[in-house]
């Protein structure tokens, strides 16, 4: 399964989307501060540009990847959400990061199109890896209907697995 061209999702009130090269600064600004410690960050210019880059070679390699979220009523990029798969997880992760309009039930929304997405595509399993320190998104877990099924650490330092319910089976 390879996709070079990210499908385009629309919610409610969310486009999911391919990411494009003007992404970046917002990008950036998001992974360069401390906000973004639960996601590996903060990070310099240049580690969040490969990590940018890796948005769109995700989808070259593995067929799914991350959209970039944008507020359909603004235009206004406001984060990314999706499923990755990197070397030596146990599953495709559901993923979400959002830059701006928390509060929203922004970041449900396009986790839940992102999860329904990934059940057309034949992927059985999903799980989310979450810092135990990370409420909001422990939260967002819950409502998603996933449980915690697991411990471990990461580059990032401890995570709890969670596992989403199957959808669409």
């Amino acid at each position: 399964m390879t996709a070079t061209v990210t499908p385009t999702i629309e919610t409610e009130r969310l486009t999911l989307r391919q990411a494009r090269i003007e992404d970046f600064e917002i990008h950036n600004e998001f992974y360069s501060s401390e906000r973004s410690h639960f996601v590996g960050g903060p990070r310099d210019r240049l580690e969040n540009w490969f990590t940018f880059l890796a948005l769109p070679g995700h989808w070259v390699v593995r067929g799914y990847g991350y959209w970039m979220v944008d507020e359909r009523s603004s235009g206004r990029l406001i984060g990314a959400v999706g499923i990755i798969k990197h070397d030596g997880w146990p599953a495709p992760e559901l993923g979400w990061q959002l830059f701006s309009g928390q509060g929203n039930g922004y970041a449900y929304e396009a986790a839940t199109a992102a999860r329904n997405w990934s059940a057309t595509q034949g992927i059985k399993e999903l799980i989310s890896l979450i810092s135990p320190d990370n409420a909001r998104s422990i939260s967002l877990a819950q409502r998603l209907g996933a449980s915690k099924v697991g411990e471990g650490d990461s580059p990032f330092g401890p995570i709890a697995v969670w596992l989403h319910p199957k959808v669409g089976t």
